[in-house]
């Protein structure tokens, strides 16, 4: 048995004792550089990648149509609805060909704030659309309280970011539509108290005060844009703070608007007439004007809206929209859950890292390369752009306090040259018959 003296003494054992600290030293030193060698290789990965910006910012969606599913297949029954699961494998929603929304695909997809839509069908009109809207409204407020772990209601760009830092999902409320007022502004007043944060002008109907995108694909309509009185609604949007959103309307009325709000305003889920000529998608004067407004137009996914059937088309869509108005008035629009066709490689909300990453490389799946966004164009497009838009029209109602609100009834012969003054419920509806 070799004692501790012998070891400490002898030459022979000091040498291999060398030896092996040698070794231990080695391998101490090798392995942390190994790993920090792959962590570091993964971590610039992970950096450069397209949806490592969706850490940094939120990514705001402009249109989610879920609301409308749930008056739709649940009719607003949503007290033992379970939101927080994989609702493709629901025996109802998962059969369902525009469903494309849970807590699970949100989370997956990285969605950091989202307008919730508050949508009602065009043939509400001057029947029973306050009180459809406002059932929906009621449902968005109570989907998001049944789930406060994950989301957060918010009703300013503040309250986005201060969800955002709490890792909660910002939730805000949209009317798809002027058809959801009926016409009155008091409506439009009680709305924003109520926490909506854009209306929609009009859906693919018309109101009496403003165009649908369909009268551009009618060579036989009587153009009317917006109206006298319809540029009052525009001015009370502005006063109250209401983001004016112009998808859906038609070519003059867009004209209009831009040309008469006083504040920027959005495509909440539109694209690119020129990519696609369809009567509802943006033509490159209003895109040139919405530039000098300081607006935002957010890419919709649909494929009938698009022209094509996978994410490359989106892709393209954004690239031209970017050519023509740079990178700082874009977003994203989805339009999931309303429409019943979605691209390939954007099926449900779980998918826009992916988009993201296309951004990011340059290249579309078709092995086609096109100029890489720049991280800081990614950033913009995912929300920066829509909170600079949203803290303008802030500004604006911050302006516009010291004015009292519009109260001057439409005019009756709006109605009349409309076609609706003989519609069922029109002789509750206070109007001008001079």
């Amino acid at each position: 048995m070799v004692n501790l003296r012998t070891v400490l003494t002898n030459p022979k054992y000091i040498a291999v004792g060398v030896i092996i600290l040698v070794a231990i030293l080695a391998v101490a030193i090798a392995v942390p550089l190994a790993v920090n060698s792959i962590s570091s290789e993964n971590d610039a990965t992970e950096e450069t990648s397209g949806r490592s910006v969706l850490d940094e910012v939120p990514l705001i969606d402009g249109h989610n149509d879920l609301p409308h599913n749930l008056y739709r297949l649940e009719h607003n029954r949503i007290n033992s609805f379970n939101l927080n699961r994989n609702l493709k494998e629901d025996s109802k929603w998962g059969v369902s060909p525009n469903s494309h929304t849970d807590i699970p695909r949100l989370q997956k997809g990285k969605v950091g704030a989202q307008f919730w839509v508050a949508y009602v069908e065009c043939n509400t009109q001057y029947r029973d659309a306050v009180e459809r809207t406002l059932e929906q409204i009621d449902v968005i407020k109570r989907m998001i309280a049944r789930h406060p772990e994950f989301f957060e209601y918010v009703t300013s760009a503040d309250g986005i970011m201060q969800a955002f830092e709490f890792k909660k999902l910002a939730s805000l409320i949209a009317v798809e539509g002027g058809h959801s007022m009926d016409s009155r502004l008091s409506m439009l007043r009680i709305y924003y108290e109520l926490g909506v944060r854009y209306m929609t002008l009009t859906h693919t109907c018309n109101t009496p005060w403003a165009d649908a995108s369909p009268v551009d694909a009618n060579s036989t309509a009587v153009l009317k844009n917006v109206t006298e009185w319809g540029k009052n609604v525009i001015w009370e949007m502005n006063r109250l703070g209401m983001l004016v959103d112009i998808s859906h309307v038609s070519h003059g009325v867009m004209i209009d608007v831009l040309e008469h709000t006083k504040a920027p305003v959005i495509f909440s889920h539109s694209v690119s007439y020129h990519v696609n000529p369809h009567h509802r998608n943006v033509q490159d004067d209003v895109l040139e004007r919405l530039i000098a407004n300081n607006g935002i137009i957010m890419v919709n996914f649909y494929p009938g809206f698009i022209g094509g059937e996978t994410i490359d088309d989106v892709v393209h869509h954004l690239n031209y929209i970017k050519s023509v108005t740079g990178p700082d008035h874009i977003g994203i629009g989805g339009d999931f859950d309303g429409v019943e066709k979605t691209p390939e490689g954007l099926e449900d909300v779980s998918k826009y890292p992916d988009l993201f990453d296309m951004l990011a490389e340059g290249a579309y799946r078709n092995g086609t390369t096109f100029e890489a966004w720049s991280r800081e164009d990614l950033r913009k497009l995912a929300g920066l752009n829509l909170l600079r838009v949203f803290r303008a029209v802030e500004k604006v109602r911050d302006a516009m306090w010291i004015y009292p609100p519009f109260e001057d009834l439409i005019p009756y012969q709006e109605f009349v040259d409309a076609g609706v003054e003989n519609q069922p419920c029109m002789s509750d509806i206070d109007i001008h018959k001079t």
